[in-house]
């Protein structure tokens, strides 16, 4: 045969068109199998990042969790000082207040007069137009005495006596509770 016949020879040109698919079809392959190592490498560089991550997040949440303790221990142990527990008090008694002046009535106008009372003798104790009361609250004891000279609250002593006796008016005269030959 020669040359001639066997470039026109069928099986040549079937031959020739098979080694070229073939490799077509094994370069492919190389070049697809080199691509899924590749992102083999990925995903287990990307899984590697991922679980370091995640341990990071789980000790830093652990370490969040202990210092998140102490400090509820540390609070707690603040809330126990006694300056605490007096404004832990005052902020209870802020918080009720604001609940009763909306729920309850006739409670308003009352607290506020009251409210308002107490604000002006802080003053004038403040600025010196009269004496302290908490000052001699603490230094006497209870049993304070109110704006008109009478005790807040009757002693044991006082049981035979009434509220308003050895108070005097405007004028200086004593305040008697026995009923008046005059008529009004």
């Amino acid at each position: 045969m020669t040359t001639q016949e066997i470039l026109t020879n069928p099986f040549t040109w079937g031959l020739a068109l098979g080694l070229l698919f073939t490799f077509f079809a094994a370069y492919n392959y190389i070049r697809l199998k080199g691509e899924l190592g590749r992102f083999r490498r990925h995903l287990s560089d990307k899984l590697e990042i991922e679980a370091e991550t995640m341990k990071k997040i789980k000790n830093e949440q652990e370490g969040l969790r202990k210092e998140n303790e102490s400090l509820r221990i540390k609070v707690n142990a603040l809330n126990e000082l006694p300056d605490r527990k007096l404004q832990r008090d005052l902020e209870v008694f802020a918080r009720a207040e604001k609940k009763m002046l909306v729920q309850v009535p006739g409670f308003a106008p009352a607290w506020e007069t009251a409210k308002a009372d107490a604000h002006t003798e802080l003053m004038e104790e403040e600025s010196g137009r009269s004496a302290p009361r908490r000052i001699f609250s603490r230094l006497f004891g209870g049993g304070g005495v109110n704006q008109q000279g009478q005790q807040a609250l009757p002693g044991r002593g006082d049981e035979g006596r009434h509220p308003s006796d050895g108070m005097v008016d405007s004028t200086g005269k004593p305040i008697t509770t026995e009923p008046s030959d005059k008529p009004l």
